[in-house]
């Protein structure tokens, strides 16, 4: 009989995760794949990636369909997530990172059949609440070179994981300050097309509101992602969700759209919307 394997010095034993900080899986361990890519999704000619009807997001066709977005940096995983090579024609490659959607409410959203993101190629992108970059990383591969994202975190821990990450794309540039404030990071922000929201604080609308009042131009839109119990722990989602929507519509948001995100994260609900949209004009007779 042979010996168990041993899993010495934090675990080598199983490396599909990328083995990072001795071995643990990050982020609560849910593993690299969820039920995006398993282990195999091997790239080359016979790999089919097609476009998702959202520019800038692809669809890898295997066993298990699964997200992906065109990797800026070919050659690097930024959280051990699988990619996926594709042969053109002409012999040349092109490399496609999937998406956990149990790792990024935004790839959960447009799983849950989000009609409109408003992240394409070319936008400007202001990221409240981006960790240590794993939807961030994804967002970038969206906008490309020629869209820019901002991407603020509070915590120097994931700060420093977020800096890491945007040495290698030039369209990231990550800002280490609380998202209550955007009047300490005013002067390195432009004037944004999309604010994402993921900040899981009580009073995350207001923070949305006062970000776009400083950034987000009038008719630009927004897309945050609301954690119920981090609200309100006493109320059914149902009715926190539309509370919260309340507090948008009163700070000149129109929110248009809200998916839940289940079964990918409990009690989340995504909502997009646009800030400021200009009135109709009416038809003179």
């Amino acid at each position: 009989m042979r010996p168990p394997a041993r899993g010495g010095r934090g675990g080598r034993g199983g490396r599909f995760d990328g083995g990072g900080r001795g071995g643990r899986t990050p982020r609560g361990g849910r593993g690299d794949g969820g039920r995006g890519g398993r282990f195999g999704m091997k790239g080359g000619s016979k790999a089919v990636v097609v476009p998702h009807k959202h520019a800038g997001v692809f669809i890898s066709k295997s066993k298990e369909d699964a997200l992906c977005t065109k990797n800026m940096v070919p050659g690097e995983s930024v959280y051990a997530e699988k990619r996926v090579s594709v042969q053109n024609d002409d012999g040349t490659k092109v490399e496609y990172r999937l998406w956990n959607p149990f790792r990024s409410k935004l790839a959960a959203a447009v799983l849950g059949g989000i009609d409109n993101i408003w992240i394409a190629p070319g936008t400007r992108v202001l990221y409240l609440g981006a960790a240590s970059g794993t939807t961030v990383s994804h967002v970038s591969d969206i906008v490309g070179p020629d869209g820019l994202v901002y991407a603020v975190e509070f915590s120097h821990r994931s700060g420093r994981d977020l800096v890491n990450m945007a040495k290698k794309r030039t369209n990231v540039i990550p800002i280490i300050e609380d998202a209550r404030h955007p009047a300490r990071y005013r002067m390195l922000v432009g004037m944004v097309d999309v604010i994402f929201s993921d900040v899981a604080q009580p009073d995350q609308a207001r923070i949305l509101a006062l970000n776009a009042s400083y950034f987000l131009k009038n008719g630009g839109h927004f897309v945050i992602s609301i954690k119920a119990n981090c609200i309100d722990s006493t109320l059914p989602a149902e009715a926190v969700f539309a509370a919260e929507v309340e507090k948008l519509k009163a700070d000149q948001f129109k929110p248009a759209e809200q998916v839940t995100l289940e079964p990918y994260e409990r009690d989340h609900a995504c909502v997009v919307g646009g800030y400021r949209m200009p009135k109709k004009q009416k038809a003179t007779s």
